[in-house]
């Protein structure tokens, strides 16, 4: 999932609303106000890629599991399932009485429906290969790369995908069973089916309105613990507590209020005045020393599942000479930017995977080791190689980043490093998130800052995105010696096969350099000590679900 802040960077702040509420008819209700740092581009589930609607789409959404606050797959909307021998058929069976925001009844055909939506080529979902576990949704999804495709019409698409869809793994056998059939033996496939790609949408609502559904709260019907509210750009979105929730009971949160504010000083104002309770996105970590000796209680630093990296589009020149890349990768201070700018316990990056991931009785990272280390006398030599000795001749690139101070700084940092250690010079531009996405997505970039969290605890989180045409590959980098690897890591089921497959593909990721690692994130928060129930585990969005202040 791509993550939108920057720095330590990820700084949730959580306090107290008080009983008092904070209601605009003075009521005593309980609210929790949230900034999530920017303005989603959408709240459709099956197609957004990023961390801030990820945020607002874990309140209004749920999948057949859920994660619970150690980052288990706990029962969703799925009462129990069952799994047969060799772990390719699941069997779930939803709850009771289960209903949508609107009291529609939910059933099973509804998570069919979705599904299959996702996967359909006219949507366009990037995410649509994290179902190509589901038998049949891999050719459901990609059958027009084929060029008898190109001139195709949508209706002849339909048609085809329809077809296909006959043989999708994916079936409800009545209104509350639903049977998936994998391709392969998946170990982490119920934590997917926690991931909002995999939340159901009400597909009466999306057909009525398919560009902006999830826009208006008469539209935006879902399934979660909270409905929509209200949707204002640039100010916030409100969601309130679904009384059709099946664990109503269990929610005592009666709203939340998404903040949508990009600054980070003017988001740490707000919460040091009382304005905010919590900040996922938008501390400022110039103040980070202060913060941390002001509130010694309320700020922590956890251990996180991602990473923040460049990425090179190889298209353009002179980035398509993997010299080049090797050389900018190899020209910058890790540590520098971790210790003097971030500051919030991020690990210096050398590889694509980050700590954290079991293999066997060890670690996926600590077994891989580091590709690589800092050495400028090599980026000198690797560019003088590839025809510009002491910078001479290399043109001026621009590093493409979201509204951030905390981008900017890094990237100015990174701009100075290439200066002095190479003779380069690059520019800077920002732009707001949605625009920034659709940059990266079109190609229209040069050197563009990225980021990305787990979406499940496995390496293939991080080793799919970088697959040939993948939807998360903004790079235009392909390989197929990689793309076969990955292959063979996601249809084995063989564990020593599968790791080491994923070890040989991050390898070649690592030469070929079309991203260029800077650290491993932290999650650095701020949580009220009148604030209880909150979780956040490591492969999630900050989850209020079961949240509630001390009395």
């Amino acid at each position: 999932m791509r993550r939108f802040v920057a720095g330590m960077l990820a700084v949730l702040m959580l306090a107290a609303v008080g009983c008092s509420g904070r209601s605009s008819s003075g009521s005593q209700e309980m609210v929790i106000r949230m900034n999530i740092g920017t303005n989603p581009p959408s709240l459709d589930p099956r197609v957004t890629t990023g961390l801030p609607e990820a945020h607002v789409e874990i309140a209004l959404f749920e999948g057949l599991m859920r994660l619970d606050e150690k980052g288990n797959a706990i029962p969703g909307a799925a009462a129990r399932y069952e799994v047969n021998d060799d772990a390719t058929v699941f069997t779930f069976y939803l709850r009771d009485g289960l209903k949508w925001s609107n009291g529609d009844p939910l059933t099973a055909e509804d998570f069919v429906w979705t599904w299959k939506s996702v996967l359909d080529p006219l949507l366009a979902s990037e995410y649509a290969y994290q179902l190509y576990y589901i038998k049949g949704a891999e050719e459901m999804n990609t059958f027009t790369s084929d060029p008898k495709w190109e001139n195709a019409s949508d209706e002849e698409i339909k048609a085809e995908f329809e077809r296909l869809a006959q043989n999708f793994g994916a079936v409800a056998l009545d209104d509350k069973t639903l049977r998936v059939t994998l391709e392969a033996p998946t170990p982490y496939f119920l934590s997917l089916t926690a991931f909002h790609v995999y939340y159901p949408v009400h597909r009466a609502s999306v057909e009525a309105n398919p560009e902006a559904w999830f826009r208006n709260p008469d539209t935006l019907v879902g399934n979660g613990p909270f409905r929509l509210v209200s949707w204002t750009d640039k100010d916030k979105v409100i969601v309130e507590k679904n009384p059709n929730y099946w664990g109503a009971n269990e929610v005592k949160l009666d709203k939340i209020e998404f903040y949508l504010i990009e600054e980070e000083s003017t988001a740490t104002t707000m919460f040091e005045n009382g304005e905010l309770d919590i900040i996922e996105s938008g501390v400022n970590t110039a103040e980070l020393d202060r913060l941390k000796e002001q509130y010694p209680n309320e700020l922590k630093i956890l251990p996180d599942l991602g990473i923040y990296y460049y990425l090179f589009n190889v298209e353009k020149e002179p980035l398509n000479d993997k010299r080049v890349r090797q050389a900018l990768a190899l020209a910058i201070d890790r540590n520098a930017i971790v210790t003097q700018i971030t500051k919030g316990g991020q690990v210096p990056a050398y590889a694509l995977v980050p700590e954290g991931i079991p293999e066997g009785n060890g670690d996926f990272r600590l077994n891989g080791g580091d590709f690589f280390q800092e050495d400028v006398e090599k980026a000198r030599q690797l560019l003088a190689e590839a025809g510009y000795p002491n910078g001479q001749g290399f043109p001026t690139l621009t590093i493409l980043y979201n509204t951030s101070e905390g981008h900017q700084r890094i990237a100015e940092a990174i701009q100075e490093m290439w200066k002095n250690n190479l003779g380069i010079n690059v520019q800077l531009t920002n732009q707001e998130w949605g625009v920034y996405l659709d940059s990266r997505s079109t190609g229209d970039y040069e050197i563009a800052r990225a980021g990305w969290i787990g979406d499940y605890i496995d390496p293939m989180t991080f080793i799919d995105m970088f697959v040939t045409g993948g939807g998360n590959n903004d790079t235009n980098w392909g390989n197929a010696q990689y793309d076969a690897l990955v292959n063979t890591a996601k249809k084995s089921a063989d564990a020593a096969e599968r790791y080491k497959a994923m070890h040989e593909a991050e390898a070649i990721l690592m030469d070929e350099m079309p991203i260029m690692p800077i650290y491993f994130y932290t999650r650095v928060i701020m949580v009220s000590e009148d604030v209880e129930g909150w979780s956040m585990p490591l492969t999630s969005p900050l989850n209020l679900r079961d949240a509630s202040i001390k009395k």
